[in-house]
């Protein structure tokens, strides 16, 4: 017997299994399974009877909050494909992604409602505005909002075995660091098996408390959407990241398990009222989103009191592909074990990984050779929404590549170097920002530090660095640059330091080294320009 693998089914098991227990705290607001189960039926039942179709486009604009949780499920129950959207986007990015996906109803929170009405005109699809949370204010939003059209819906529930597994459930939009960001196509059975893998990985169950730090609009939140789901854990909201909010709710909530960025991580580690709150309950914390260095795994682990390890993975893969939680049996010494759990780690079930030349063929698996990594899962994407050249090039020999590249060792542990394109190339040397960064990141006085390429004349280009101070600390260039050429080649270290008030980042916390190399580049270019009309 084949039922299709559908992430519908996950709810409704836990609706099943466990009615009366609490799955979704939210504010001061708690639902039980029952309820979960009820609302998101609810939610698929408006979406019919307001013309909803089978692969019609739905996209929330929200917060971290239980409605979005809802619409993971119901939107998918009425046939239909969930959109999350960045909010920290800007209106014109928002337009374009609305109009590129067709999008056919859009919900919207209150606080966003004017960001929308500001380009709504330029949107040619949406049919209908729905508001979230609050009573619509506008000619243009649908006089019922989210909570009218739920309790005046028929409950909706889709026979399971009318779903076609490898039809399109969601679809997320990347940050579009080079163009104009690109629809991911995840099928109903990417989630499915995903979710699967992610269970088996970190040993979700039905007692498992997650606190939902990562923004929901970001692939699924890293997976917990649905793998809490499915065993029946507790999903605990974070609208929006604070060190306080963050205890209070660990402390209230008794969270065990949570995922974080390093610039979290590093906020967390450095607050001064985490000795406030009774973070007992922690088991564990898995650090992704951008490169970690062993500095903080070893800070987030002594200061947070639990088990701190690394993970990767992209919006295109669902999104999880590795963990560097130790494998069963493996000890490590000091100073190991935190560079071992600081590694972009080894494949989780239902996941290939290989480090490939430029010629897709297989490097040496010494720990060395630099490659790219590419990936073959259960997860990876059915491919880029209306754009089959760029899917066509990015699965290229049946194998996802990721232009992240790394290293791979004997036993299948990854390490990445850097993102093709921030490799720094100085003298004909390739050296890694990553492990540049990773080497100030280990001086107790630097809170956050980004390493780019300046043009030099001699070598091409040189290693800058670009440093936040933690407070207090008044850290010099001399000092720093000293500590670097203590702890890696001298030919990796940043020729000159800057320090800045604050790094720009994206929406989850990645550095955004594009605009930094920007800045610097076009200064010296125009430097160098002008030097050169002068002689």
């Amino acid at each position: 017997m084949n039922i299709p693998l559908t992430p519908v089914r996950f709810l409704r098991y836990a609706e099943q299994q466990f009615p009366g227990k609490t799955a979704v705290v939210c504010g001061d607001r708690r639902f039980t399974y029952a309820r979960f189960g009820e609302r998101a039926s609810r939610l698929a039942g408006a979406l019919r009877e307001a013309g909803v179709k089978a692969g019609d486009r739905v996209a929330f604009l929200s917060l971290n909050c239980h409605r979005l949780l809802e619409a993971y499920y119901g939107v998918l129950e009425a046939g239909a494909v969930l959109l999350p959207l960045n909010f920290r986007l800007a209106p014109r990015e928002l337009a374009y992604i609305l109009n590129d996906a067709g999008v056919k109803v859009l919900f919207l929170e209150k606080e966003f409602a004017e960001v929308v009405d500001s380009f709504r005109q330029s949107v040619s699809t949406v049919q209908t505005f729905f508001m979230l949370d609050a009573a619509p204010q506008g000619a243009w939003l649908s006089p019922r909002n989210y909570e009218d059209i739920l309790a005046a819906a028929t409950p909706y529930r889709a026979d399971v075995m009318d779903f076609d597994e490898n039809s399109l459930a969601e679809l997320f939009y990347t940050s579009g660091t080079s163009a104009d960001p690109k629809g991911v196509m995840l099928t109903h059975r990417n989630v499915y098996l995903h979710a699967l893998s992610v269970i088996v990985t970190f040993m979700t169950k039905p007692d498992s408390v997650n606190l939902h730090t990562i923004p929901l609009f970001h692939a699924n939140g890293w997976g917990t959407a649905h793998s809490v789901t499915f065993v029946g854990g507790k999903h605990v909201m974070l609208q929006r990241f604070t060190c306080a909010e963050v205890f209070q709710l660990i402390q209230r909530e008794r969270v065990d398990s949570l995922s974080l960025v390093p610039i979290m991580a590093t906020a967390l580690v450095n607050s001064p009222d985490r000795q406030k709150y009774d973070l007992s309950s922690l088991e564990w914390i898995s650090i992704g989103g951008a490169a970690s260095s062993p500095t903080l795994v070893r800070e987030t682990e002594e200061k947070l009191g639990c088990a701190c390890f690394a993970g990767y993975g992209l919006t295109e893969t669902a999104p999880v592909l590795s963990t560097a939680k130790l494998k069963p049996g493996e000890q490590f010494d000091g100073g190991e074990l935190y560079a071992a759990r600081a590694m972009t780690g080894y494949a989780i079930p239902g996941v290939e990984l290989r480090v490939v030349d430029f010629e897709d063929n297989d490097v040496a698996r010494d720990g060395k050779t630099m490659g790219e990594i590419v990936a073959r899962s259960d997860g990876v994407m059915q491919g880029y929404w209306q754009q089959p050249a760029a899917t066509a090039e990015a699965m290229r020999g049946g194998w996802f590549h990721t232009g992240d590249m790394a290293t791979i060792s004997e036993d299948g542990r990854i390490l990445i170097a850097d993102r093709k394109k921030d490799i720094i190339v100085s003298g004909g040397e390739n050296i890694s920002s990553l492990e540049v960064e990773k080497a100030l990141l280990a001086h107790p006085a630097v809170y956050e530090a980004a390493i780019i390429p300046v043009l030099d004349e001699k070598w091409g280009e040189v290693p800058k660095g670009l440093v936040v101070a933690k407070p207090g600390s008044n850290p010099t260039e001399a000092e720093l640059l000293e500590f670097c050429r203590s702890r890696i080649a001298h030919f990796k270290c940043p020729r000159s330091i800057e320090f800045l008030e604050s790094l720009p980042k994206t929406a989850t916390g990645k550095i955004l080294k594009k605009g930094l190399r920007k800045k610097y580049w076009s200064e010296q270019e125009h430097n160098a320009h002008e030097f050169t009309a002068r002689k």
